[in-house]
């Protein structure tokens, strides 16, 4: 078990930013999932973030909720979700599940921290609580050393933006921009200040999500953040691919490589 704060350190003594790659457990299978996240490993991925599908989310756009649905339909639980930690956290590269509440609260939150841990996850990322209201996660987490990622967006007041940094182990997730996830073709001009006010609460890595889809918008983000996260983009890799694995995975190495060398860029 490696926390992401080792992925942000080694980052930062290279002189630039990390990448954080998405994709969800289970699509287009569970086995693809695990081949999928490994190539984006092996393209340059610093870390990795692993979503646990869910039939009710708030914040995906429909790019993420199709192949979260596709997986749900092809029967992926929970157990399934682990074993995709497991193999990917293998390759000793920081990974996490991004997921909601529910699934986890159903689970049993310690149960889901033991196990969690016992596959080699590095933490959680959780978009729909908050630290005021995370304590019983807070605890687990702590008793077992896990990564706890909370979110922030531009809305955010001064006071929440440093109680999170505050709680947050591994990073902060910035929210870029208010709304759902999905590539866009330009960042966020929230972005900057938002990091810069995550700083001023506490001393963690601060990663800005939501939108980034190339190498150059990763460079952009990267020359103010301590990481880049790309999901989207990843997914839709798979989706435009589906029923061609090797293309699919192909389009992921490309893509992967292009934001590593984005990220790698923009100080330079």
């Amino acid at each position: 078990m490696t926390s992401t704060s080792t992925a942000f350190a080694t980052a930062r003594e290279e002189g630039r930013a990390a990448l954080v790659g998405y994709l969800p457990a289970g699509y287009p299978t569970v086995e693809g999932s695990i081949r999928a996240l490994r190539t984006m490993v092996e393209a340059g991925c610093d870390a990795i973030e692993i979503g646990l599908p869910y039939s009710d989310p708030v914040m995906d756009g429909p790019t993420i909720q199709a192949a979260a649905q596709a997986a749900l339909d092809g029967g992926v639980r929970t157990a399934d979700v682990l074993r995709v930690v497991e193999a990917v956290a293998e390759t000793g590269v920081p990974t996490l599940v991004m997921t909601y509440w529910n699934p986890i609260e159903r689970y049993g939150v310690q149960r889901w921290a033991a196990d969690l841990a016992a596959a080699g996850g590095a933490g959680m990322i959780t978009p729909d609580i908050t630290p005021d209201h995370g304590g019983e996660w807070i605890a687990a987490a702590d008793e077992h050393d896990l990564d706890k990622v909370f979110l922030v967006a531009p809305s955010s007041t001064d006071e929440r933006v440093a109680m999170t940094a505050r709680e947050s182990r591994g990073f902060v997730y910035a929210a870029a921009v208010m709304g759902v996830t999905g590539a866009r073709e330009s960042s966020s001009d929230l972005a900057g200040p938002l990091v810069a006010r995550v700083r001023a609460g506490g001393d963690v890595p601060v990663a800005v999500g939501i939108g980034v889809s190339t190498g150059d918008q990763a460079a952009e983000v990267a020359a103010y953040a301590d990481g880049v996260i790309v999901g989207s983009a990843f997914v839709r890799c798979l989706l435009d691919h589906e029923g061609d694995e090797a293309a699919g995975l192909d389009a992921l190495r490309a893509l992967t490589t292009d934001l590593a060398e984005g990220v790698r860029r923009a100080r330079s």
